[in-house]
Parts: structure tokens; sequence; C-alpha cells
């Protein structure tokens, strides 16, 4: 493999692409372990919502986050307590 191909595959980030997929995964396991019943649409809102959110909470932590597993953990935990979140102010 070249080098600057196995560079850009060693990047710590992930890109927007691989964001929305992890947005998607994130708010998929948030709404399966709180339990609630959204669409697609909400899953990928919580999930991005929440992965700004695990990503502020990682920070604050002294957690690195970067790569996808990485990245998938922190947004999920952040959807969860964005779930959370939405359900005690609706009233649920």
């Amino acid at each position: 493999m070249e080098a600057d191909t196995y560079a850009a595959l060693n990047q710590p980030g992930v890109g927007w692409f691989a964001m929305i997929i992890i947005g998607l995964l994130a708010g998929w396991i948030a709404e399966r372990v709180t339990d609630s019943d959204h669409g697609l649409f909400s899953n990928l809102i919580f999930g991005l919502i929440g992965a700004f959110l695990g990503k502020y909470l990682a920070e604050m932590a002294a957690v690195p986050v970067f790569g996808f597993f990485r990245t998938l953990i922190a947004a999920t935990i952040g959807a969860i307590i964005v779930l959370f979140l939405w359900r005690k102010i609706r009233g649920r």
C-alpha cells in the first residue's frame, strides 16, 4: 500500500459520512437501551447531538475520542443521556 493511502486511512478523526453512520447507530442503540420508539430521522438527530455531548463529556474526563469505535461509544453514551433528558422534559 502506498504511504499516502496508509496515512489517509490512519487518521484519528472520522469524516462526515462516517459521522452520519455513527449518528444513526448511536441513535438506534440509545433507542433500544431507553425503550423508546423513534424513526430513522429522530435516531440520526439524537445520535448526532449525542456525539457532540459525548465528545464534550469525554474531553472533560480527559478520555481521548478518535476513530470509529471510540466515537460510536461516546456518541451512544451522549445519545442515551439526550434521550433520557428528552423523556424527562416531555414527561413520559
